[in-house]
């Protein structure tokens, strides 16, 4: 096994090349400890390194190869979510929000079950982190809204043009699909290639993500996180990116 470099406050992450591979037990993992400020986890994110751990653990840095990229321009928009989108933006009751309740939507996505896992690895030093990343910034909340009431949403990372995803929930059917093909949505009006989905799972797949290398996914965030940051706002127009308009739709 070998020797796991461990941060202490201010240090630089070693280079993501250097993380364990697949031989190990944990490939991917880069480094333990440091800090989990605002600094630290902007200099992570740009590095292509993530924090990943559960309570009682000290901090783990991943960067896995390969990672999981949801290319925009790839998602997958299939006949079921369709019309559940085009239900929802008809719904004068149902609307998309950025960043209105990004406390309310990490601790959501904190509770959700997780098939097949104990627990959660969103804890209250994390939650603590990325509230304090968010109002720095850099972290984002993309909101369901129905009837005045949060429904879905997921959050995660953008810096620049570079965006991370990180959890999402739903308290109603298609919710967090919803949700993400509204940030899909958002990305494709400002230009925004790709959406980090991190680790593959059927459900990335389903919606269109696909595997990169990790030194490809490195080389596009170095260029993207360096590109002015959008604004992280919604507007019900950018749904005709995916959709036709309302009024040319049957």
């Amino acid at each position: 096994m070998p020797a796991l470099t461990v941060l202490r406050a201010g240090d630089a992450f070693p280079p993501v090349a250097q993380a364990w591979g697949p031989e190990t037990s944990a490939p991917g993992l880069v480094a333990a400890g440091g800090e989990l400020d605002v600094a630290t986890l902007r200099a992570a994110y740009s590095a292509t390194v993530f924090p990943w751990f559960s309570e009682g653990e000290p901090i783990l840095w991943w960067s896995p190869d390969p990672r999981m990229v949801l290319r925009v321009n790839a998602f997958r928009l299939h006949r079921s979510l369709r019309k559940a989108i085009e239900r929802f933006r008809a719904d004068p009751a149902c609307e998309i929000r950025f960043d209105t309740a990004f406390d309310a939507v990490v601790g959501a996505c904190s509770a959700a079950a997780r098939p097949g896992q104990e627990g959660t690895w969103i804890g209250p030093d994390m939650r603590r982190a990325y509230g304090e990343l968010h109002r720095a910034g850099y972290a984002h909340s993309v909101e369901a809204w129905v009837g005045g009431e949060l429904v879905a949403g997921l959050y995660g990372v953008g810096i620049g043009h570079a965006v991370f995803g990180e959890s999402m929930f739903t308290r109603v059917p298609d919710g967090s699909k919803i949700a993400l093909a509204a940030l899909v949505a958002w990305c494709i009006h400002h230009g925004v290639p790709q959406i980090d989905c991190q680790q593959n799972t059927p459900h990335l797949a389903f919606m269109g993500a696909g595997e990169v290398p990790r030194a490809e996914f490195a080389a596009a965030v170095s260029e993207l996180a360096g590109r002015p940051s959008p604004p992280w706002k919604f507007d019900p127009v950018y749904w005709n990116v995916l959709l036709p308009p309302r009024s040319a739709a049957r």
